[in-house]
């Protein structure tokens, strides 16, 4: 469904040409105008994202928290009302199939509801899932009419009090990571239904945020090392190989599908790859895309690009998954675009919650080195 923000004054949405099928988040703007300026709003004022292209599912009935904490990756038995929590559901290798974030909310009518949200175009296949796993559980699935607005900045509180009466609930912290902009449980999300979505925007803006679309939206999650279901990962991701394992499983949890996966990388091994941050060479007119191979001298296939924009700050950057046992200093290349990776929080222990996200320290005068070569 398209959304109303792409009427706002210099809305500008990503464009399919070229591309196989239309981009995921071709439903909203791509910027209005200024993408670096939309960034730099989120780091020193109010940034409004607008996340009306996820897809929510409500889950309600007697054993709706039992039932999803039985099948997925997170704890929801102690998941208190209104808070926010991130889980997964894997396949029986522990591939992640599905990621999502939860709320857990308690209407006026006293009724409990625990609204899920995920990626664009990936709720009917959750909700199938879903819904073959109910046998005979008092639970029910449902798409639901809510839309999402986010706010990240050091602003956030004086914007959310505008526009927190459009919102059926809000959930996250002020002063929160800019960076993570996407479904993370951190900034402020309010979820809003669908008829009070350009009025909730709307007043968000008069009180002095500015809209930002999805490239600053990318910009800012990439040297957090925040994946996106699907564009971040591929068919053969685990949970260890990104930062998931930290937000969305929980440690202590067993029984769920996939579990001695996870379990078994965690206590015995290291993972097969690690997601990481590509400083590209700023000199090349061109991005690589979001699949293109990483590539070493040698014409070694060594891993794969999500995720890919300019930073205000970092110029071109990229996230990867690549193998684990590539060393940090590897000259590598992009479909033709040279890159280093950032070596801030390049370990074997970079899916865990306490490293800080990379500063970008590359010196990017050694990528015109690199593309020589």
């Amino acid at each position: 469904m398209r959304s109303v923000l792409l009427d706002l004054p210099g809305a500008i949405a990503r464009g399919t040409a070229g591309e196989e099928a239309p981009h995921s988040d071709a439903a909203i703007a791509w910027h209005y105008g200024d993408p670096l300026g939309e960034q730099r709003a989120a780091e020193i004022g109010a940034a409004l994202f607008d996340l009306s292209h996820r897809d929510i599912l409500t889950v309600t009935g007697a054993d709706a928290a039992t039932w999803l904490h039985s099948l997925t990756s997170q704890d929801f038995l102690s998941l208190a009302p209104g808070a926010s929590s991130e889980s997964l559901i894997l396949s029986p290798q522990g591939h992640v199939e599905h990621h999502f974030a939860v709320t857990r909310h308690t209407g006026a009518d006293q009724q409990e509801t625990l609204y899920l949200d995920t990626e664009p175009g990936h709720g009917a296949a959750l909700m199938k899932y879903l819904t073959s796993m109910q046998f005979w559980s008092a639970v029910e699935v449902a798409p639901t009419d809510l839309a999402l607005l986010r706010v990240d900045g050091p602003r956030s509180d004086e914007v959310v009090t505008a526009a927190a009466a459009f919102a059926l609930f809000v959930r996250g912290t002020s002063g929160a990571d800019p960076a993570a902009v996407i479904g993370t449980g951190q900034g402020i999300t309010l979820a809003v239904p669908r008829d009070r979505f350009a009025a909730a925007a709307a007043a968000a803006l008069a009180a002095g945020a500015r809209a930002a679309g999805s490239w600053a939206a990318d910009a800012l999650r990439i040297p957090a090392r925040i994946p996106r279901l699907g564009v971040d990962t591929d068919d053969r991701t685990i949970p260890n190989e990104t930062r998931w394992l930290a937000a969305a499983v929980h440690a202590n949890k067993g029984c769920y599908r996939g579990q001695e996966t996870v379990a078994r990388v965690s206590n015995l091994g290291r993972p097969p790859r690690r997601l990481v941050v590509l400083n590209l060479d700023g000199s090349v007119d061109r991005l690589p895309a979001t699949g293109d191979a990483v590539v070493t001298d040698a014409g070694r296939t060594v891993g794969r690009v999500g995720t890919v924009a300019y930073h205000h700050e970092l110029g071109p950057i990229a996230l990867a998954l690549v193998k684990r046992s590539l060393p940090v200093d590897t000259p590598l290349t992009v479909d033709g675009v040279a890159a280093l990776i950032d070596p801030d929080g390049y370990s074997d222990h970079a899916d865990t919650a306490a490293d800080a996200p990379p500063r970008s320290v590359i010196d990017r005068r050694a990528l015109p080195d690199l593309r020589r070569r």
